[in-house]
């Protein structure tokens, strides 16, 4: 061989190395695995958890419980909500909670809502969802209410617990017209 060939070749692993070598590597690859597992499992945990919230929001709401229905949202003056009706905006959960009250005051008896199409994406400790929620019931003038509109909410895992911090109500608008498509089917 000659001198310059030398450098060329790989070296020689003893035997007992390779099977050490391939007992490491199949431990790493099994660790792997099951730690991308639980990552999958984890966001599919927090997928329920901000399911089961926006159902027990569903069940406060048709009780007409706001105490229960605020426990779903941030608690604090960092709450931010875009809603449709005049005040269309809100900073923090006091605000957002006499918006509630007020809500409640124009129905007689108790409206209900039906959140439906709830699509859910999570990431670490920050999520958000988009809905579509139907809200019927009669107004105080004896009339039905069916009103539909589509819903952003952004989460944030806060002690181990999922809490709205951003809502964003909306509804379309026809164009020709100018008005808001308040029908089931928005």
């Amino acid at each position: 061989m000659k001198p310059d060939e030398q450098r060329y070749r790989y070296p020689q692993i003893p035997a007992n190395n390779v099977n050490k070598d391939a007992v490491v590597l199949l431990s790493l690859l099994v660790i792997g695995v099951q730690s991308s597992g639980n990552v999958s499992t984890k966001k599919d945990r927090d997928e329920a958890a901000i399911r089961a919230l926006e159902e027990r929001f569903t069940a406060a709401f048709n009780a007409g419980d706001i105490d229960a229905m605020m426990k779903n949202y941030i608690q604090d003056e960092s709450l931010f909500v875009f809603d449709v009706v005049p005040r269309k905006q809100y900073s923090g959960a006091g605000a957002y909670r006499k918006s509630w009250v007020d809500f409640f005051k124009h129905f007689k008896g108790k409206p209900k809502i039906a959140i439906t199409d709830l699509g859910i994406t999570v990431d670490g400790k920050l999520g958000f969802s988009h809905s579509i929620q139907r809200v019927t019931g009669t107004d105080r003038q004896d009339r039905p209410v069916d009103r539909t509109v589509r819903v952003t909410d952004g989460y944030r895992k806060i002690g181990g617990k999922w809490l709205i911090v951003l809502e964003h109500i909306s509804v379309p608008a026809d164009l020709a017209t100018g008005k808001a498509v308040l029908s089931a089917n928005p």
